[in-house]
């Protein structure tokens, strides 16, 4: 796997992410990223800045992991299906999520996301 494919660089966002690396990982995505819910289409954040406060949000559970449980690839799109163990205002649990990455000249500048439903603990 070269260094500088789009599985490559989404395997380094996971691998980041679950390190709880912020700047390691938003040096992974482009500088006006975009995060949406595929669902309805709602823009999450943007841009470096709001990236950084979303995941500093999620990176002060301690719980929180992503377990991959499959990767499709295409061209520059990365489809990813993982399972987030982290702190929902419910309480501890985990979700299945979807997370549809684009790549282009080594970053991501879009990612889509399907929430799947909160089973807890």
């Amino acid at each position: 796997m070269n260094a500088l494919t789009p599985e490559a660089i989404v395997q380094a966002q996971l691998d980041a992410y679950n390190a709880k690396d912020i700047e390691r990982l938003l040096s992974i995505y482009a500088d006006d990223a975009q995060h949406f819910d595929q669902v309805s289409g709602a823009l999450l954040a943007q841009g470096s800045a709001q990236l950084r406060e979303r995941f500093a949000l999620r990176f002060a559970d301690p719980l929180l992991h992503a377990a991959l449980l499959n990767r499709i690839c295409a061209g520059e799109i990365v489809i990813d299906h993982e399972r987030i163990r982290r702190t929902f205002p419910e309480g501890p649990g985990s979700m299945e999520l979807v997370a549809c990455y684009q790549v282009q000249a080594g970053r991501i500048p879009r990612a889509w996301f399907v929430f799947g439903a909160i089973t807890l603990d």
